[in-house]
Order: C-alpha cells, then structure tokens, then sequence
C-alpha cells in the first residue's frame, strides 16, 4: 500500500465536505445581504451571485428562501447548546437567568441580522410551528429547582417553560419593532425573567429582601 493510499481522502467525505462548503458559502452569503438590506429585499439571484454559483446550486441545497431562516434558527440552537455546556452555575434560578443572558448574547451577536430575521420567522409563520425544543429546556431548570424544593410542586414545569420560552419571544419582538438603540435586550429580558422567577421560584425572604441576585 503507498503512502498515497493511505493519506488520501475517501471521495464520498469529499464530495460530503464540498457540498458542506458550498452550502456554508451560500448561507453565509444570504446572511450578509439579509443584514445588509433586509431578508424581503434580498433575492435568490443576488445570494447566489454574492456566493458565486449559479441559481440552480442554490435550489440544490435549499428548495427556498425561507430554508435560510431554518437555517439560521439551527445554528442559533448549536450556539445555545454549546454555551449552556460550558456553564458552571448550578442554582437554578441563576442558571436560568444566565441562559437569558446567553440568549440575549447570541441575538446581539449581529443586530442587524437578528432584527431581519426575526421579523421573517415570524412573518413566515415559523413560530406556530417551532419545536419545544427552548421551552422543554427552561422546563428542565424548573424541574431542578422543584426537585430541590424552590420551587412548589403546584407548579407545572413543562407550562413554566412555555411561559418562560414565552417571555423571551415576547421581549426578543419588541426590542425588534424598536428603534435601535432604544431598549437593552440584555436588560430587558433578565428583569422580564427575574419577574417570572419571582412568581414560580421566589428567593428566600432575607435575600429578596437585599434586593435580590441582581
């Protein structure tokens, strides 16, 4: 066996990583004009010419437009996720108020992107058919938390999680229908958390009374 038999590549990984990098080329290509000049004003033909292939490359990888906000929303989830692995608070409460912090972070991350996009998830009716996936884990936190007795076991985790998923699509829209620079996300949806919080999983009276975690 050569040496060349040994370092090369299989073609079907190959051909996987190619596609991978045009796919990647045009996502990211749609996101820069989507920032730029909005998702409504952008068109098939402009991302595949800022991504250079040709229309047709483009419907091979996404069968429309709106694939890119699925798209978008995938890779916001993997920064979540990857985020909540690397935290080390163990409180609940504080747990959750992090991850509001970590939610605000990703969003802030590109405003202009963020405020494009959301305004076209929403208006493709994406939210009517969005996966649990962020209530169920604002619910798991909840579930910690009754598990170690913060929380009474009156409540329900999985509708706290839904309230909680709910505050934060809440606070994420109107900062967007804002002018920019008139409202702190960050701000805004830890005290909208903290104001939940305060309801399902209220701090010890000595602490609440100091003014709490703030």
């Amino acid at each position: 066996m050569t040496s060349s038999n040994i370092t090369a590549d299989p073609p079907q990984g190959r051909r996987e990583r190619n596609k991978q990098r045009v796919r990647d080329s045009i996502y990211y290509a749609a996101i820069e004009l989507f920032a730029d000049q909005g998702y409504d004003q952008t068109t098939v033909d402009e991302i595949a010419e800022r991504a250079d292939v040709a229309r047709g490359t483009f419907f091979n990888h996404f069968q429309k437009k709106e694939d890119l906000i699925t798209e978008w929303g995938a890779k916001r989830r993997d920064v979540l996720r990857e985020g909540l692995a690397a935290a080390t608070e163990t409180d609940p409460r504080r747990a959750l108020l992090e991850c509001m912090g970590l939610l605000a972070d990703i969003s802030l991350r590109d405003p202009a992107l963020t405020r494009a996009l959301t305004t076209a998830w929403v208006k493709a009716g994406y939210i009517l058919q969005e996966e649990p996936y962020l209530s169920d884990m604002l619910g798991d936190f909840v579930i910690e938390a009754r598990r170690r007795g913060q929380v009474p076991d009156s409540v329900d985790p999985r509708l706290a999680g839904l309230l909680l998923r709910d505050v934060y699509f809440g606070t994420v829209f109107r900062w967007v229908q804002r002018p920019e620079g008139e409202s702190d996300l960050a701000a805004d949806l830890h005290t909208a958390c903290e104001t939940v919080l305060d309801g399902i999983m209220p701090l010890p009276a000595d602490r609440s009374c100091s003014g709490g975690e703030r």
